[in-house]
């Protein structure tokens, strides 16, 4: 098995800060939280989280944060989220996938390396097809 690099995280929904997982799974693990956007993708409405659809060089972006975790912390927080996200390598039953992309962030517009769980494949199609589009890219904004 090969390891995974150490790279920050982009949270997008329900581990923004304010967000219920936040403090559940984030608060005391990290070093820098700060506002950032993912250029190429697309934001949906799911069932109580939102799920980003994938989709290099097309015009949309979802906005969220940067997450860098503490180093001690890291191997499990990478753990916790895998678990929360329902992720596992290479399976077909995933909802999301945990993929390494750029993101922007927002202070200096900088370009960071950083993993995003994004729609799977088979998600992101259905998404696509009959999906509710959240205009502006961003769940902290969302009506109810």
């Amino acid at each position: 098995m090969t390891l995974s690099p150490r790279l920050p995280f982009f949270v997008y929904g329900t581990l923004r800060p304010g967000e219920p997982n936040h403090d559940r799974f984030l608060r005391g693990r990290t070093l820098a939280e700060e506002p950032a956007r993912l250029v190429g993708a697309h934001l949906y409405d799911g069932p109580g989280y939102p799920y980003a659809v994938d989709e290099p060089g097309a015009a949309g972006t979802v906005r969220g944060e940067l997450v860098t975790a503490r180093p001690e912390e890291y191997p499990a927080l990478l753990a916790a989220l895998d678990r929360l996200e329902e992720y596992a390598p290479g399976d077909a039953r995933n909802l999301y996938e945990r993929i390494a992309r750029e993101v922007i962030r927002t202070a200096d517009a900088t370009a960071v390396r950083a993993w995003v769980y994004v729609a799977a494949p088979s998600v992101a199609a259905r998404l696509r097809a009959r999906g509710t589009l959240l205009d502006g890219g961003d769940w902290a904004t969302r009506a109810g």
